[in-house]
């Protein structure tokens, strides 16, 4: 995966419930473990913005829930900070399903997601209404 240029903060904890902002039929997701995370022993994974992430979907189409399937957390309430200075927080935590490769499943994403995301995923920034 590609470094980002901001200090992420790990705020998504094991178990963390957060929405699906795209259009593949999941409408609520549940934390179960962080790709490339390397902790101390006996904690639990944490995930930050533009992390990928397994998640199990709780809540959404009959076909889709029950299953577990990779996301990339494109939004965060937590506040981090960017290199030049500003602080960035957004209203929810949200999660974009993505395939293997790190594409995305659904066609496009409601609201806006982050520049990180864009950095590290583009082909999520490109189908996403707006980047912060």
């Amino acid at each position: 995966m590609k470094a980002i240029s901001s200090s992420i903060v790990r705020s998504l904890t094991f178990g963390s419930r957060c929405i699906c902002a795209d259009n593949s039929g999941a409408k609520e997701v549940r934390l179960i473990a962080v790709y490339k995370y390397h902790g101390r022993k006996k904690t639990h994974p944490r995930a930050g913005i533009a992390d990928m992430v397994n998640v199990v979907v709780k809540k959404g189409k009959p076909e889709i829930r029950k299953k577990v399937e990779k996301a990339v957390v494109i939004r965060v309430r937590k506040e981090y900070k960017r290199p030049d200075g500003t602080r960035i927080k957004f209203e929810d935590n949200a999660v974009v399903l993505v395939d293997d490769k790190g594409l995305p499943k659904g066609s496009e994403v409601k609201g806006v997601v982050a520049k990180e995301v864009g950095e590290r995923f583009p082909k999520i920034a490109g189908i996403s209404s707006g980047v912060v």
